[in-house]
């Protein structure tokens, strides 16, 4: 029996992938290939974080997913083939748990925004969190979200207005969640965790290591790898990245 739903939405930016993760080629110098199939590895690197991330996202109990991109590599790995909003079941179909959001390309902050506005529009009933991560996070566990999500829920539900996950270095954040998705400030960036704090949001303690270790550099990468990551980053750069189940509507 899968995992009830945990009442928070969650937003997962991802960057054009020709542009993303400038810090990481020097993970694709080593593999011995023409500049353009150097840059090729670099994107397929790039889609490969994201995909293990959304995965593990889809594998949670979250209610509803926003990926915000618009890189068509990066949107199909949770747009259904034939996608027009909602995904195709048997029993006649349900609400898409999983959306595409145009990136308003303003950087990393704006796309979080216009990721909890669509996820607002979108809504039903009375509103729920809403939490943004970090989408090069492949060595995360489902259980692992869950677990912060749950964390979170109960600090805001003891009146925070927002709580987060602190990278392993403690310097950045790889999981906001807001109280009050109107109120969405997101202060990724640089130092973002010590931001957050002055905002007002609790940093959560826990054992994630999954959860903690984002990649931004090739020692990063060799990082996850030893914590365990899953199958399109382990299999990169010699197998193309699938699509990610969508597991189901929430």
């Amino acid at each position: 029996m899968g995992s009830m739903p945990v009442a928070v939405d969650l937003v997962v930016p991802i960057k054009e992938l020709r542009r993303a993760k400038s810090r990481l080629v020097g993970a694709t110098a080593g593999l011995g290939r023409a500049p353009a199939e150097a840059s090729a590895a670099h994107a397929d690197l790039a889609l490969a974080l994201a995909a293990d991330t959304l995965a593990a996202v889809l594998a949670s109990a979250v209610r509803r997913v926003a990926v915000v991109t618009t890189d068509p590599r990066a949107a199909a790995l949770v747009r259904p083939e034939r996608y027009d909003g909602a995904v195709e079941h048997a029993d006649g179909g349900c609400a898409a748990r999983a959306v595409v959001v145009d990136d308003p390309a303003a950087g990393l902050n704006a796309a979080v925004r216009a990721g909890v506005e669509e996820l607002a529009r979108a809504g039903r009933g009375r509103p729920v969190p809403v939490a943004a991560l970090l989408g090069d996070l492949p060595a995360l566990r489902p259980a692992e979200l869950d677990a912060a999500l749950a964390r979170a829920v109960a600090v805001l539900a003891d009146g925070a207005p927002a709580a987060f996950v602190a990278d392993h270095t403690g310097e950045g954040t790889t999981l906001l969640v807001l109280a009050r998705p109107g109120d969405a400030v997101p202060h990724f960036g640089p130092h973002s965790a010590r931001a957050h704090a002055a905002a007002g949001a609790v940093a959560l303690a826990g054992d994630w290591p999954g959860l903690r270790h984002d990649v931004d550099v090739p020692a990063d990468l060799e990082r996850v790898r030893a914590l365990g990551v899953g199958p399109a980053t382990r299999a990169w750069p010699d197998a193309p990245v699938p699509a990610v189940p969508l597991a189901g509507c929430r």
